[in-house]
């Protein structure tokens, strides 16, 4: 069975979002090493998909969607934005959005909305919960990445395991993130790939 690019690079970041859960950085910080995912040239670039109908600009600059009230299931979603040569996007913007626990979107605030700036290595994580089902749809994440002065990507990511993934009609399986079960939630990954040429 052939393997592309792509899906090795969501397994090997998967993994590495693993170790990563247990490896620590110098000096007893207790602080999180981030993941580095594998890349290999020639990579195709993330699937675009619709941002729907629920997309509102200027969101929060913030890396935790988590509020001291917030329900639900928490979520650590870790990642990478990269060039299809595998260089790292420094300043990357990614704008994320999505439901809350109960499947409803916040159109009169800001809740469940925010935007964060890759590091220089293209790295991110974003903290939240495992959104709830928005009638007739899978569970999903909406996400913008757009390089410095670079096109807008308008993607979705996706749970793997979902039932209702399969009767989904916009679900694409490319955009599957790479997801584990931990003591206190779900830690996921996911490596965007961009067209900047």
């Amino acid at each position: 069975m052939r393997i592309s690019r792509r899906r090795f690079l969501e397994l090997a970041l998967g993994l590495t979002v693993l170790a990563a859960c247990t490896r620590r950085a110098p000096e007893g910080d207790g602080q999180i090493l981030p993941a580095t995912p594998a890349c290999g040239d020639g990579d195709d670039a993330t699937p675009p998909q619709t941002a729907g109908p629920f997309f509102k600009p200027a969101s929060p600059e913030r890396s935790s969607l988590v509020e001291s009230d917030t329900v639900g299931t928490l979520l650590i979603v870790a990642g990478s934005v990269l060039a299809t040569d595998c260089r790292p996007v420094a300043g990357a913007l990614l704008d994320f959005w999505q439901t809350d626990d109960a499947g409803v979107y916040d159109n009169q605030g800001f809740g469940f909305r925010g935007h964060q700036f890759a590091d220089d290595q293209g790295r991110w994580e974003l903290r939240t919960i495992v959104p709830g089902l928005y009638p007739g749809r899978t569970r999903h994440i909406h996400v913008n990445v757009q390089a410095p002065d670079g096109p807008v990507l308008t993607t979705q990511l996706y749970f793997p395991a979902e039932p209702t993934n399969e009767v989904d009609a916009i679900f694409d399986p490319a955009l599957l993130m790479e997801a584990e079960g931990t003591v206190d939630g779900q830690r996921a990954g996911f490596t965007f790939v961009l067209d900047v040429s």
